[in-house]
């Protein structure tokens, strides 16, 4: 009898053992399985702004949840085709695990995402960061999540200038005339309008080939954009407008968010709100090294003036209730009321 009671127990023991591993092996909630995989898409190049900061956000994760989550960076927009409005809808569908693009494409799905860029509504990078920080971006936050995005983080962005094939750009009536690329939004469209240009929307994976050929005789980016895609071997003159900041939203699908764990979770936040840190930082030390790179492969360099400056910020004024209107009124005086407290 004792032998059966024996051998019994060493069958329940091997059964619960193998019961254990099993869990173990499929990675079950709270087991010490295999890590949580995410896949993080980006536009961009690696050696770019956003692709250096994507790969510190995978490296912090890793810390952070002591590799219990695993973040794997595709560049290039290999994993949407370059289709970054076709990315916005797949991030929210759960098709993409995560992703990190620019506020003025999510603009489309949350309007009042163009409250970052109105023309000249921050001082510098730091104000747009504590914006950013602030309770604008929670606000931001929570109207996307009601678009099953989770925001983890927005990354600032230096300002934008204007690069062309045909003169300076030191005052607004410089632009007359000139086909400038802007992204498909309306307030890029009214802004550059408004200006005497002729706003011309374009995919970006079309640009370089653009300016190549004159199709359009310039663009508008923040100065590292030109400076990773080679734009000094087509365009002659860099001039320092400052006229817009957008920034990028570091985000996951709500259905990824879903499958993790409370820990994993905010190691996720935890690391993105160090990177949104990191950027900024990098940003403000690379920028001016990649203005002196396109210097010296023979761009010209030029600022405004203190009064053609002004002229730029009375025409961005003059649009203020056109600006209203496309962000929503309520956001729109949030934004400019935040600005001006500080």
């Amino acid at each position: 009898m004792k032998s059966k009671t024996r051998a019994l127990t060493g069958v329940l023991a091997c059964t619960l053992a193998a019961s254990l591993l099993a869990g173990c092996a499929s990675g079950a909630p709270g087991g010490a399985g295999a890590p949580a995989k995410i896949q993080l898409s980006i536009p961009d190049p690696l050696t770019s702004s956003v692709g250096v900061s994507a790969q510190h956000f995978a490296d912090q994760v890793k810390k952070t949840s002591n590799g219990s989550v695993v973040v794997t960076v595709v560049p290039n927009g290999t994993s949407f085709s370059g289709d970054q409005n076709a990315a916005v809808t797949r991030l929210q569908g759960g098709s993409l695990d995560a992703l990190i693009l620019s506020t003025s494409v999510y603009a489309s799905v949350v309007p009042e995402m163009n409250g970052i860029s109105i023309p000249y509504l921050f001082k510098d990078t730091t104000e747009e960061a504590a914006f950013l920080a602030g309770k604008p971006g929670q606000l931001l936050k929570d109207k996307l999540a009601a678009k099953d995005t989770v925001a983890l983080s927005f990354l600032t962005r230096t300002g934008r200038e204007i690069t062309n094939s045909v003169r300076p750009i030191e005052k607004p009536s410089d632009l007359k005339g000139l086909k400038i690329r802007v992204p498909g939004n309306p307030l890029w469209t009214d802004f550059f309008g408004k200006l005497g240009a002729s706003p011309t929307t374009m995919a970006f994976s079309e640009v370089f080939t653009g300016l190549q050929t004159g199709t359009i005789n310039g663009q508008e980016n923040p100065i590292e954009v030109p400076w990773t895609n080679k734009f000094s071997e087509v365009q002659k003159y860099v001039s320092l407008t400052n006229h817009i900041n957008d920034a990028w939203v570091l985000a996951l699908s709500s259905k990824k968010w879903g499958t993790l764990s409370e820990d994993q979770k905010k190691a996720l936040t935890d690391a993105s709100t160090e990177t949104a840190t990191f950027k900024t930082g990098y940003d403000a030390e690379q920028s001016k090294k990649q203005l002196d790179e396109l210097t010296a492969k023979g761009m010209t360099v030029n600022e405004l003036s203190d009064s053609g400056l002004e002229e730029f910020k009375a025409t961005s004024k003059s649009l203020y209730p056109q600006f209203s209107e496309l962000i929503g009124k309520e956001f729109f005086d949030q934004a400019i009321a935040f600005t001006e407290s500080n």
